[in-house]
């Protein structure tokens, strides 16, 4: 008996020895991993649940670097192009760039208007021009209201901004959107889709190379009378493509930094539609 007892104090001895050492080394991995901020393997699962709904962590690459999600910005196309019908704004209306861009428009959309129909429902600012001393002009129309000057340009003629077309293009086309100030990228999605855009530009596509400023019933108004409107019917990387009405052309090459300059000096305007 006094064998047995001996042998049983060994036994429970060894294992208490073996406990101890066990309950250290926990403690010397815990220490570490709160020292090092990671979770210690010890306990580490190798498989993580997702709550429901919740996305999945990207996995690192072999550079240790996790792969970046597409941006949609990144899956816009290239380049598009557009079949618009070229209509010449000549000789009928030698300023009437912008109502010959939106027949342009209207007739890619399947409205069979001529320019000559238009122009007679043009909104018109029919102020007549008051002049300085040394024959600038001092007061005038403004062409957010409607189109400033003669047309036909029996008398002096100007323009109309996208303000004051815009009411035209929403009677024929109800889903008619005023993209003016919106980025390029815009107008580039929208010709993605199949849908033109008439923009405001420069008769060469130049910055202007002279500013003109006269008051108006809304307040003073700088522009140029090089202003010109054209419809945006093709982009690509370099390049965008242009029906003028100017020459009649179609799909007119232009670089895109050299019209982008222009459309931006002219306010970003733009009229379009939606599908």
């Amino acid at each position: 008996m006094r064998i047995l007892w001996q042998g049983l104090k060994v036994t429970f001895g060894l294992f208490l020895v073996a406990g101890l050492v066990f309950a250290s080394s926990v403690l010397v991995v815990l220490l570490y991993a709160k020292a090092t901020d990671q979770e210690p393997l010890l306990f580490a699962p190798s498989t993580v649940a997702l709550a429901a709904g919740e996305p999945p962590v990207p996995s690192p690459t072999s550079a240790g670097k996790v792969e970046p999600t597409p941006s949609p910005a990144s899956q816009v196309k290239l380049s598009a192009m557009i079949d618009v019908p070229a209509v010449s704004q000549f000789p009928e209306l030698p300023a009437g760039c912008e109502i010959t861009s939106l027949t342009m428009l209207l007739q890619h959309y399947g409205i069979a208007k001529s320019k000559m129909e238009l122009v007679e429902e043009m909104p018109r600012d029919t102020t007549q021009e008051k002049l300085n001393a040394d024959g600038s002009i001092a007061y005038w129309g403004n062409p957010n209201v409607g189109f400033v000057g003669d047309v036909f340009r029996k008398q002096r003629g100007f323009g109309i901004y996208h303000a004051g077309l815009f009411p035209l293009l929403k009677q024929y086309v109800p889903q008619a959107i005023d993209v003016t100030g919106k980025p390029f990228e815009a107008y580039e999605q929208q010709i993605a889709k199949g849908i033109p855009v008439i923009v405001w530009t420069t008769i060469d596509y130049q910055l202007p190379y002279k500013w003109v400023t006269w008051d108006t019933s809304l307040g003073p108004i700088q522009t140029t009378y090089s202003e010109h409107a054209v419809v945006l019917v093709g982009y690509d990387e370099t390049n965008v493509y242009l029906n003028d009405p100017y020459n009649g052309g179609k799909q007119v090459q232009v670089n895109k930094k050299q019209f982008m300059d222009s459309w931006e000096a002219m306010g970003k305007q733009g009229l379009t539609y939606s599908k």
